[in-house]
């Protein structure tokens, strides 16, 4: 997981109505953990949320690849050397 410092110009406010005992389960979990409940509810939504769309948009980029046409290639000896005068 990626710990993101943001400016405070840069970041977003979001309200949360929750029911209080849900509310204070979160209280308890974050100070289990040392941290507060804004950023465990932060640490939730990066790792199930965008960490799902994340995977979500990878795979999708995949799809689009396997449909892409199939073109022929040279043959290995000559796609090798290719690279070999492209690394330098």
């Amino acid at each position: 997981m990626h710990v993101h410092n943001h400016d405070v110009a840069k970041t977003k406010r979001v309200q949360v109505l929750m029911d209080p005992a849900e509310f204070e389960t979160l209280e308890r979990l974050a100070k289990k953990r040392g941290t507060s409940v804004a950023e465990l509810m932060r640490q939730a939504v990066r790792s199930h949320l965008l960490d799902q769309a994340a995977v979500a948009r990878r795979r999708a980029a995949f799809r689009r690849f396997l449909e892409l046409p199939q073109i022929p290639l040279p043959p290995w000896k000559e796609l090798k050397a290719e690279i070999e005068a492209r690394r330098g």
